[in-house]
């Protein structure tokens, strides 16, 4: 198994809806359409297999250029454990973009960090288990990658 957990493959032995869902995110983020569902349509595939893939297929010249990725994290009520996943994060290239926490509740608070990854130096699993390692952190999750 690769060392990143990618690998470089050409797309005529993948199957056929892998370029489908790139097709369709092309639609979407030209305004062709504005919804999944008139998107899927076009395309032939499911919204499932849309959702399914679409945060794991990218085309090569989406990768060199600005992605970003919204992360959620759970996160104690204690001094420092904020700053130290920050450091973390621009210590491996992310760039945080926007924080929204929320108020603590039973000593813990919900953080969402929208970052551009472009420039990140490990791979988004190797960030993510990196954070989880901080004290203080309980769940880091990705929750959407572009």
């Amino acid at each position: 198994m690769g060392s990143n957990g990618y690998y470089i493959v050409d797309k005529s032995i993948l199957p056929d809806y892998f370029e489908k869902v790139i097709e369709t995110k092309k639609l979407l983020s030209a305004g062709t359409v504005k919804e999944v569902s008139a998107a899927v349509k076009i395309t032939g595939i499911s919204r499932s297999t849309y959702y399914k893939y679409k945060d794991f297929i990218f085309e090569k010249e989406e990768t060199l250029s600005e992605r970003k990725a919204v992360f959620l994290m759970l996160l104690n009520h204690e001094k420092g454990v904020l700053s130290k996943v920050l450091t973390a994060m621009s210590d491996n290239g992310a760039n945080i973009i926007a924080i929204t926490q929320s108020p603590p509740i039973a000593s813990r608070a919900s953080v969402t960090l929208t970052c551009d990854i472009s420039r990140l130096i490990a791979d988004v699993p190797a960030l993510l288990n990196g954070i989880l390692e901080i004290p203080g952190v309980e769940q880091a999750t990705l929750i959407s990658m572009e």
